[in-house]
């Protein structure tokens, strides 16, 4: 490393390798490239040793023999040349049949084409900023993914199977940025910009690799948000001592909301509908008073009339003291800090966005 560089730089620049090194998995192609030079250089001081060849002579004699061209020898060989010869042939074809094999995998079976659409999906990553992380690619994390990208956030999907990534790419026909590996490295959080995130979900298989994957995330970005998935009840606690914010349990939920089909069917189908899950999609949406337009703001609720100008309706008021209040009185005045929260059609909402929250 060029000794211009200063720590930080030389650092940053030595992780980049090491991380390009363990999620192209290089050893392989490295290997053989080392093991060909080798090749090359036993040659070279073989022909100048046995038969006291030239530097020049010997090169030209370790290429027509690795290469097998068939031309004929500079200088007759002596008999302990010709084994030299024999064996290094040998070794050669040896050599030249894993060579071939590593090319073969790198080239025709798609290991180049994905190194350099990592490359250029890497490239991309790096512009992104204040972005939402969703690591694992199965069920949930696929819905969290589809939700996020609905609601215009950017999404960066960090999965090991790249055949689940590359089945919803076809389904869709949208390009998903995503980082193929493990999850719970640092150089794997690192490519997906976890310094840059605002976000990051963890939605894998096993309880015990979301509490890896939280506890990495904290320690590279202190100030993220990080929402994890668990199997089993006793997992919660270690994910929140591991720095997660929320825990998820998506098999509790889902049997609590059976019951409740046979013990309050239309509110769950009210619910069904803000979830996005009914035939008469509603959503929800929240306005932080900072994003409000300058007009609107230290106006009260009578006075905004959303429900009049976009068809909307206000279903709570977030305090910046921490209190929330239900269906806010139509005097509440918002105050700094304090966020809305509506309900309404994607078309209503679009008009509330439109006429209420400030540009840029």
């Amino acid at each position: 490393m060029p000794e211009s560089l200063s720590p930080p730089l030389r650092s940053n620049a030595l992780r980049y390798v090491r991380d390009i090194w363990h999620r192209f998995n290089l050893s392989r192609f490295v290997g053989a490239l080392v093991l060909t030079a080798f090749s090359f250089a036993v040659g070279v001081v073989g022909f100048m040793w046995i038969e006291k060849f030239t530097f020049v002579d010997a090169f030209y004699m370790t290429m027509i023999t690795v290469s097998t061209v068939g031309f004929g020898e500079l200088h007759p060989l002596s008999p302990p040349g010709r084994l030299f010869v024999s064996l290094y042939i040998f070794f050669n074809l040896l050599m030249l049949a894993y060579l071939l094999s590593v090319l073969t995998t790198y080239i025709f079976d798609g290991g180049l084409r994905t190194m350099f659409s990592m490359l250029r999906n890497d490239q991309a990553i790096r512009g992104y900023a204040g972005h939402v992380i969703v690591c694992g690619f199965g069920r949930n994390g696929r819905k969290a993914y589809h939700e996020l990208r609905a609601s215009g956030a950017d999404v960066v999907v960090v999965e090991q199977n790249e055949a689940l990534v590359k089945e919803d790419t076809d389904a869709t026909g949208e390009a998903i940025p995503a980082v193929f590996g493990d999850a719970t490295l640092d150089e794997t959080l690192r490519a997906a910009g976890v310094a840059r995130a605002r976000a990051l979900i963890t939605a894998l298989p096993k309880d015990a690799d979301n509490v890896f994957v939280a506890l990495t995330a904290r320690e590279l970005s202190p100030d993220i948000t990080i929402i994890a998935r668990a199997s089993l009840k006793s997992s919660e606690p270690k994910l929140l001592r591991a720095g997660a914010d929320s825990v998820v349990m998506p098999d509790e939920i889902g049997g609590s909301h059976m019951a409740n089909l046979i013990t309050r069917p239309e509110v769950i189908r009210f619910l069904d509908m803000i979830s996005g899950l009914g035939p008469n999609k509603l959503r929800l949406e929240e306005l932080r008073y900072e994003e409000l337009r300058p007009e609107w703001r230290g106006r009260s609720i009578r006075e905004l009339d959303i429900r009049s100008r976009t068809g909307a309706t206000v279903i709570g008021l977030k305090h910046q003291v921490g209190g929330f209040t239900v269906s806010p009185a139509a005097d509440t005045v918002p105050d700094p800090g304090d966020v809305l929260l509506f309900l309404g059609t994607d078309a209503q909402i679009i008009s509330l966005l439109d006429q209420f929250r400030q540009v840029g």
